[in-house]
């Protein structure tokens, strides 16, 4: 997608997920999609390395 349709997208998606209290699941390796997230955890190597949510550290474990 172009920016300006997956910005569109994501603004959807994120509605959805507030207006429906549901969970909503997304992989990137976008930064800037990241920093939208409620939680981000972040993986290495197939481990968890870090557990953010709403900017602040929730146990990160290397």
């Amino acid at each position: 997608l172009d920016s300006k349709n997956g910005d569109a997208i994501l603004d959807l998606l994120l509605n959805l997920h507030r207006e429906r209290q549901t969970t909503l699941v997304m992989v990137t390796h976008s930064p800037e999609l990241a920093a939208r997230a409620e939680r981000v955890i972040t993986l290495h190597d197939g481990r968890v390395v870090d557990d953010t949510r709403n900017g602040v550290a929730a146990g990160a474990r290397p």
